[in-house]
């Protein structure tokens, strides 16, 4: 008995020796745990502190950024750059201008000015001629200037018979260099060009040269007939005129060697036309007098000086004028003696030089 006591004491002593021990461990272990979770709820609300105030500064972003596009100029089309620069009310008046022009000169506003540039004896010019030339061509008008065209004493002479011959020429693109100064001095010497001041000349421009020529030519003169001629061209003058003599008073006449022929749709090839596709699928010129030599009487002229400003243009200016005349009540004359370079005619009025 004695000897199991002692043995009772000490166990029990040991128990309580490792719940206190047990109790100090959990003790020992929950602190770290509460540091962190003290830790971890101070980073959220230091997150959720800095979201909440990024939130608001987004917001005051949008704010002053939805207020500063307000208040900044709007994009501009190009329509508005023209709006505020006063182009668009400006071409709007150009257009209305152009339409009372038009409807000006459809009435007649041009007759007072005719009477008054025609003959000196006030009659109706038979025919205004107009010889096309350009800046390198003094050496061609000299060769004319000795074969058929008058000479500056002729030219009166032949003005009171009632027709008019001038060299027609544009200006150069850098108006008033020495390609102009150069004409102006030969004109002061011979006085037989008739200067186009609105042209640009060159070669590509022909088209539009024959725009000009005739607009130019019938608000200058008053004449039955207005007569295109290239100078590589050898013209019987008398010839010409007796021919234009029988045919007085044939208004809308459209007189010349008459020829077709397919469109050139090669790019690189002579006569070559890059608006080729608009001439069908058999690729085929209509009806048009060649451009050597051709007669407008004065309606047909004064149409396209009316209407040049919407008259289209084609890279030939036989077909160019050959197109304008299709939409008219135009009498096609098919002249043989004005087949320049294949009439075998005894009388044929023109031959090439």
């Amino acid at each position: 008995m004695e000897s199991i006591l002692p043995t009772t004491v000490s166990s029990s002593s040991s128990s309580k020796s490792d719940r206190r021990s047990k109790s100090k461990s959990t003790q020992t272990s929950s602190k770290p745990s509460l540091v962190m979770a003290l830790i971890s709820c101070f980073a959220w609300l230091y997150v959720a502190g800095r979201l909440w105030q990024d939130a608001e500064n987004r917001v005051l972003l949008a704010t002053l950024f939805k207020k500063n596009s307000q208040q900044r100029p709007k994009m501009l089309t190009v329509e508005d750059k023209l709006m505020a620069l006063g182009c668009k009310d400006l071409e709007r008046r150009i257009v209305e201008v152009e339409m009372e022009l038009t409807v000006a000169k459809s009435q007649g506003y041009l007759q007072n000015q005719l009477k008054q540039s025609g003959s000196s004896s006030g009659k109706q010019l038979l025919a205004v001629i107009g010889i096309y030339t350009g800046f390198g061509g003094r050496l061609r008008r000299n060769v004319v200037r000795g074969s058929w065209f008058p000479n500056v004493d002729a030219l009166s002479k032949l003005e009171e018979r009632g027709v008019v011959v001038r060299f027609v020429i544009g200006r150069s693109p850098n108006q008033g260099d020495s390609l102009d100064r150069n004409i102006n001095e030969e004109n002061r010497a011979t006085k037989d060009f008739l200067i186009l001041g609105s042209h640009e000349e060159a070669h590509e421009e022909l088209p539009k040269k024959a725009k000009y020529f005739f607009s130019s030519a019938i608000q200058t003169w008053d004449a039955e007939f207005y007569v295109k001629v290239d100078d590589n061209i050898d013209v019987d003058l008398d010839g010409l005129i007796e021919l234009l003599q029988k045919r007085r008073g044939q208004d809308s006449s459209y007189i010349g060697c008459m020829k077709s022929g397919e469109v050139v749709s090669e790019e690189g090839k002579s006569w070559y036309e890059p608006e080729w596709w608009k001439f069908g699928d058999e690729k085929s010129y209509f009806r048009h007098a060649a451009g050597s030599v051709l007669v407008l009487s004065k309606n047909l002229a004064q149409y396209i000086n009316i209407n040049s400003a919407s008259l289209k243009s084609y890279a030939h200016e036989d077909i160019s004028i050959g197109s304008w005349m299709m939409g008219l009540q135009t009498t096609y004359t098919d002249e043989s003696r004005l087949c320049c370079s294949t009439s075998t005619s005894q009388d044929k009025v023109c031959s090439l030089a």
